[in-house]
């Protein structure tokens, strides 16, 4: 039996989709850069650098709305297309909504794909460029570095960090230098410290010794600790790019440290296209229809988009239980997608059936 699959047919739906989901993600794109944009500009000193912090943060919320869109682009173009009765020709051409939506999970996969390994990487490149303390995950509103050698500990406390030509300025620091029976031996406060490849280094430094003594000097302290290790211990796990989240995952359990929130990033980025293509075929389901004139798209958008709401809410449920080691991470990001596929491809089956 010859089944009709013309390759022009396939490049056809993908350019419709592909228009259809740019439409859609230029609307909201323009919509959540101009209310940024309008509410950072009075926390910035000019346009310009208003603009390239909205810019940062329209970054920062392609993830969570990105299904979204393309949830509402396969809706836009099944509407489209059934509206001029494409729709109709191309079924009468002997496609079933399978073989239909086939152009449709292709595009939505590369999407995916694009968003995990290039968006991603970008997005966090520029908002881990300058960071502040507001952006770390901090232990009683302040940093806390702890560091062990033969000479006994180094504890370091801070109250704001920063960026500064790849080193890192704490502010309002307090230094405590201890010997191996936790004896203190100097506390060092400053307004300002630069932590460097090199070391730690404090100008004007006020030291108090174990003797009571307080002086005004110049420091330098050598430390293990650099600032990548630093930024390490405190980013949070989306702030970590796609390619850098398996080698800090196998770093971070290396020493101990819990990595059930970096995992749940990494299977969440991996899994993006899976992620992409259930929400294609929940559109696909939405989009099934018998009529062409009277076809209710206002009420299946509206529907679709409370769907995809109650949805987000499931996942993010799940990503929480991934998170706290309740489900493990991977079962947490896949299921819901899958339960999402079968439920769309049921109700699919069910309607072409009728």
């Amino acid at each position: 039996m010859y089944i009709f699959r013309p390759k022009v047919l396939t490049r056809f739906l993908m350019h419709r989709f592909f228009s259809s989901f740019f439409i859609v993600m230029l609307i909201v794109c323009g919509i959540i850069f101009a209310v940024t944009f309008v509410e950072r500009l009075s926390a910035n000193p000019d346009a310009i650098s208003t603009l390239f912090d909205a810019w940062t943060r329209l970054l920062e919320y392609i993830p969570m709305f990105l299904p979204l869109a393309v949830f509402m682009g396969t809706l836009l173009v099944s509407y489209t297309l059934t509206k001029s009765s494409e729709m109709i020709i191309i079924s009468g051409a002997g496609l079933s909504p399978y073989q239909i939506v086939k152009p449709f999970l292709i595009s939505a996969v590369l999407i995916g794909i694009v968003a995990s390994t290039i968006v991603n990487p970008y997005s966090v490149n520029l908002t881990t460029r300058n960071l502040t303390n507001h952006q770390l995950k901090l232990i009683d509103d302040a940093i806390w570095l702890r560091e062990s050698s033969d000479d006994g500990f180094l504890t370091l406390r801070a109250t704001n960090i920063n960026i500064q030509d790849n080193n890192i300025v704490f502010h309002d620091v307090s230094i405590f230098k201890q010997d191996k029976t936790f004896k203190l031996k100097e506390r060092i406060s400053a307004d300002k410290v630069i932590l460097s490849q090199s070391g730690l280094d404090i100008n004007p430094a006020t030291v108090l010794n174990s003797d009571g003594v307080t002086t005004k000097t110049k420091r330098h302290i050598d430390t293990k600790l650099t600032p990548q290790t630093v930024l390490d211990r405190y980013l949070q796990p989306d702030q970590i790019s796609f390619w850098k989240l398996p080698s800090f995952i196998r770093k971070m359990g290396a020493i101990g440290v819990t990595t059930r929130g970096h995992l749940v990033q990494f299977w969440t980025l991996l899994f993006l296209p899976l992620t992409m293509i259930a929400m294609v075929m929940l559109g696909m389901a939405f989009a099934q229809t018998k009529q062409r004139r009277n076809y209710s798209f206002g009420l299946k958008f509206s529907l679709g988009i409370l769907t995809c709401f109650a949805l987000y809410f499931i996942v993010n449920l799940f990503n929480a239980l991934g998170t706290t080691g309740t489900l493990p991470p991977l079962l947490a990001i896949v299921a819901p997608q899958i339960i999402i596929i079968a439920g769309a491809c049921m109700f699919i089956t069910s309607f072409d059936t009728i």
